[in-house]
């Protein structure tokens, strides 16, 4: 963890109250968010940073080369870099739909990668 104050937008609410954060002993002293979102957000940022992972994937398909996915929950930031590495290597081959289980656990985080475009819906170019 980094020492000395640090600021970090909150993005809880639509405010984005600009919070300043600062390790005092064995306690996180966190100011300036206008409710209690802000510090909710702040120690979760600070001691367990997480993202949803949203993306695209190759499928063998003409008319959806590309379906787009997402994490159905957040991963740990320190695992984006590996959970694309697998993302990017993915290929579908079959006909998916909103929800649909990709991965169900990426990178070990007990989240599953699902799809969230309809390859079932006839497209027409």
């Amino acid at each position: 963890m980094k020492t000395g104050k640090q600021q970090l937008t909150c993005i809880e609410c639509p405010q984005g109250c600009m919070i300043e954060w600062e390790e005092k002993g064995q306690e996180i002293a966190v100011s300036g968010h206008s409710c209690p979102q802000g510090e909710k957000y702040t120690l979760k940022e600070v001691f367990h940073p997480a993202r949803t992972l949203t993306s695209t994937v190759a499928t063998a398909f003409a008319d959806f080369p590309r379906l787009p996915v997402r994490t159905a929950g957040e991963i740990p930031l320190k695992d984006i870099f590996v959970a694309m590495e697998i993302v990017n290597s993915l290929y579908i081959t079959d006909r998916l739909a909103p929800g649909d289980v990709i991965i169900p656990n990426l990178v070990g985080s007990g989240v599953a990668l699902i799809a969230t475009g309809n390859m079932r819906l006839r497209r027409w170019n």
